[in-house]
C-alpha cells in the first residue's frame, strides 16, 4: 500500500496511450502526437496491448490445465505417487465430452486416454476445440459466422503474440476479434479442462464451512502459508499436516499443532475441496508475513510479490518457491515434481515446524469471516432439485416470476491503487438488494468470505424475493465458484440455464452479467473478455486499457455486441450498479418476464387442469 502511494500510475501506460512492441520507440500517443514512428494510430495501440493482455492471461490459465493433464496422465501410468483419482463420475462424464470409450476399461486407462486428448487440445493446428460443443446451439453458430471459434490453444495464443508484432495486424477491428478468439481458448479450453481435470484428481467442490481473514493464523501452532494457483502441492500438503508423526514433531518444538492456510487461489482450491481456511485474498500476502507468526510461506504460480522474499528476511519466515517456471530472487528453491510430492511436502512441513522456536514478537488481527465455500455447477443443479430431480429450472423459474431479478458474477483481483475490497462489497451489497443473485470467484470471494458475505448470516441485506428462494434452498445470496481459474464454471452454468429453457436460446439472452470491481491482472482482463466472447455484458471499473481510443472503446462494447451479444464496458464505480441493473431490466424486457407475475395457490382442480 506504501509502494502504490508512493509509485504513481503511468497515465499514457495506464489508458494504452504508449505503445512499446519495438526498439523504435516506446511511442506515447499524447497531446497532438496521433501516431507512432510506425504510423500507427491510437485505436491500433490500444487494441494490441489489449490482445496481448489476453494472450498472456489466457497462456497462464490454459497452462495451468496443461499442468493438470500432465498431472492425471502421470496418475493414469502409476508414476505420480500420492496422487489418485477422486471423483470418477467426472472422469467419466469429460470422458464422454471426448468420445473416450468407459466400457470394460480399467479407471486407468480410461484417465490415460483423458489426459491424452486433453493435451492435444494444446497443440491442436485445425478445426475446433472439443468443449465447444458444451455451448448453446446458437453460441456455436455465433462463432462461427464471425470466425472467433478457437482451433487449438497454443495456436490462438502464438498467432495472437506474432499478430501484435511490430508491422503485423494493423486494424483494431481485427485485433480485437483475435482477443476474442484466444479468450475463447482459456474460457472454453485451458481453464474449463484445469477445473475438470481438478476435479477429477482432487475431487469435485461440495459446500464446506471455514473462515477467511488474517485470523485464521494460530497463535500456539505452527503457520504455513501457501500462495499462487495451482492445486497439486497443496493438496499434498493438506494430507500430510496431519500426519500422527508430524504433528508429534510440532509439539517437541513446542507447537501445539500444524496449521495450513492459504492465500489467493491456491487458498480458494483447497479452501472449496477440504474447507482449508484462508489467511485472505492477493493484498494480503505480505500482511500474512508480517503478523510474524508465518512459519513458511510455499508459493508456485502466479500473483506472488517479488518483495516477499524480502519481506521474509525482516522476520523470521522462510519463503520457499517450488514451480520449475518461477524462481524469486532471494527465495528458496525446491523444484515440485509428481513422482516425488508426498516426500517435498513433507520436507517442507519438517522445515517449517523446525522454524518454530525461531518465532519473535507475534501480531495476529483477531479478524475472520465465517463462510461456506464449493459451489460446483454440479453441487448447484443438485441443490435445486435433489438428487432424481437434479436441474437449474427452480432457479430459471425464480428468475422468470422475478424473485431473483438476474444473476450476477463478480470476479476478479484486489488492486491496491483503490481500497481493499470495497468496490467488491459495495457492489455485492447493491446487487442482493435488489434481489440480484450473485456468484463470486477468486480474490472476489475471498473478499466475500472475508466480510462474512459467504454465509446464510448476510441474508438480511438481500431483497425479499431473493431472500425468499435463498431460505428455502438453505443458501447464502452470494455463491462461492472457487479460484480464478473456476470461472469456466460460470461458463456451465450459464449453458445449464439456456439447456433447461424458459430464458431464451442463448447467453446473451440470459438476464446476467459480470464484474471486475478492482481488476489488476491480464487474467481478469481475459476472463472479462471471454464472458463478452460467451454472450454476456460485462463491466469493469479501475484502470481502463483503452481510454485513450475511443474507437477502440466502441469497438469492446457496441462493436462486439453486434458480433456475439456481449460487450466489456470500463466505467465509473458509482456508476457500475446502475449500469448492471438497466442491462439485466432490458433483458428480462425482451424476454417478457419484466412483469412481476401474481402469486397464485395452485388446488387439486388446477393442477388437473394443468395437466
Amino acid at each position: 500500500f506504501q509502494r502504490s502511494e508512493r509509485i504513481k500510475a503511468c497515465p499514457i501506460g495506464q489508458d494504452g496511450a504508449c505503445c512499446s512492441m519495438c526498439a523504435m520507440g516506446p511511442c506515447r500517443l499524447v497531446g497532438k502526437t496521433e501516431t507512432g514512428v510506425c504510423g500507427a494510430n491510437r485505436a491500433t495501440v490500444a487494441a494490441r496491448n489489449v490482445a496481448r493482455m489476453v494472450a498472456a492471461g489466457a497462456a497462464a490459465h490454459s497452462d495451468h490445465g496443461r499442468d493438470l493433464a500432465i498431472t492425471l496422465r502421470e496418475v493414469a501410468l502409476g508414476k505420480a505417487s500420492g496422487y489418485r483419482i477422486r471423483d470418477e463420475r467426472k472422469l467419466r462424464m469429460v470422458a464422454g465430452l471426448f468420445g473416450v470409450s468407459t466400457a470394460d476399461r480399467q479407471l486407468s486407462e480410461i484417465a490415460l486416454e483423458v489426459a491424452e486428448k486433453a493435451l492435444a487440445e494444446y497443440g491442436r493446428q485445425e478445426g475446433e476445440l472439443t468443449y465447444l460443443a458444451r455451448a448453446p446451439q446458437k453460441r456455436q453458430e455465433i462463432w462461427r459466422k464471425h470466425n472467433l471459434a478457437p482451433r487449438g490453444i497454443d495456436r490462438e495464443i502464438a498467432e495472437t503474440l506474432h499478430r501484435t508484432t511490430m508491422g503485423t495486424d494493423q486494424d483494431a477491428a481485427h485485433l480485437l476479434d483475435q482477443a476474442l478468439r484466444v479468450s475463447l481458448a482459456s474460457g472454453w479450453g485451458g481453464s474449463m479442462l484445469a477445473t475438470d481435470l481438478s476435479d477429477i484428481l482432487f475431487g469435485t467442490p461440495k459446500p464446506v464451512a471455514s473462515r477467511a481473514n488474517l485470523g485464521v493464523l494460530a497463535e500456539d501452532q505452527v503457520n504455513i502459508i501457501v500462495h499462487g494457483h495451482e492445486p497439486t502441492l497443496s493438496e499434498m500438503l493438506v494430507e500430510v499436516v496431519s500426519d500422527p508423526e508430524l504433528l508429534a514433531y510440532a509439539r517437541s518444538k513446542g507447537a501445539a499443532g500444524i496449521n495450513l492456510a492459504g492465500v489467493c487461489c491456491t487458498a480458494n482450491e483447497i479452501l472449496s475441496r477440504q474447507g482449508v481456511p484462508s489467511a485472505g485474498n492477493f493484498l494480503h500476502q505480505e500482511l500474512a508475513m508480517l503478523t510474524g507468526a508465518t512459519e513458511l510461506m510455499v508459493v508456485d504460480v502466479q500473483c506472488i510479490f517479488q518483495s516477499l522474499a524480502e519481506l521474509a528476511k525482516k522476520g523470521h519466515t522462510r519463503f520457499v518457491t517450488t514451480s520449475p517456471k518461477a524462481m524469486v530472487e532471494g527465495a528458496e528453491h525446491f523444484p515440485f515434481d509428481e513422482e516425488h510430492a508426498p516426500e517435498l511436502a513433507r520436507k517442507l512441513v519438517r522445515m517449517a515446524i523446525d522454524n518454530y522456536p525461531n518465532r519473535r514478537e507475534t501480531f495476529i488481527p483477531h479478524h475472520t469471516g465465517e463462510l461456506i465455500a464449493g459451489y460446483s455447477h454440479e453441487y448447484i443443479e443438485y441443490m435445486l432439485g435433489g438428487r432424481f430431480r437434479a436441474s437449474f429450472w427452480p432457479l430459471n423459474d425464480n428468475i422468470i416470476n422475478g424473485r431473483i431479478f438476474g444473476v450476477v458474477g463478480v470476479c476478479g483481483c484486489n488492486n491496491p491503487r483503490s481500497p481493499q475490497d470495497a468496490g467488491i462489497i459495495r457492489t455485492i451489497e447493491e446487487l442482493i438488494a435488489h434481489d440480484v443473485l450473485v456468484v463470486s470467484s477468486g480474490c472476489s470471494a475471498l473478499a466475500c468470505g472475508k466480510h462474512g458475505y459467504l454465509s446464510p448470516e448476510v441474508l438480511d441485506k438481500a431483497g425479499p424475493g431473493l431472500r425468499e428462494v435463498c431460505e428455502a434452498i438453505g443458501i447464502a445470496p452470494v455463491l462461492h465458484l472457487g479460484s480464478c481459474v473456476d470461472n469456466s464454471r460460470i461458463l456451465t452454468v450459464m449453458a445449464a440455464m439456456v439447456a433447461v429453457g424458459g430464458l431464451g436460446d442463448d447467453v446473451s439472452d440470459l438476464p446476467a452479467a459480470g464484474i471486475a470491481p478492482e481488476w489488476m491482472s491480464e487474467k481478469a482482463l481475459e476472463i472479462g473478455v471471454y464472458f463478452a466472447a460467451s454472450g454476456a455484458g460485462v463491466y469493469f471499473t479501475g484502470p481502463n486499457p483503452v481510454a485513450s481510443s475511443p474507437e477502440a472503446a466502441r469497438l469492446m462494447t457496441e462493436g462486439w455486441a453486434k458480433k456475439t451479444g456481449g460487450f466489456l464496458e470500463f466505467t465509473e464505480p458509482e456508476a457500475v450498479v446502475g449500469k448492471i441493473l438497466e442491462h439485466i431490466a432490458g433483458k428480462r424486457k425482451a424476454l417478457g418476464i419484466n412483469v412481476a407475475k401474481e402469486r397464485v395457490l395452485y388446488d387439486m382442480e388446477a393442477r388437473r387442469a394443468l395437466a
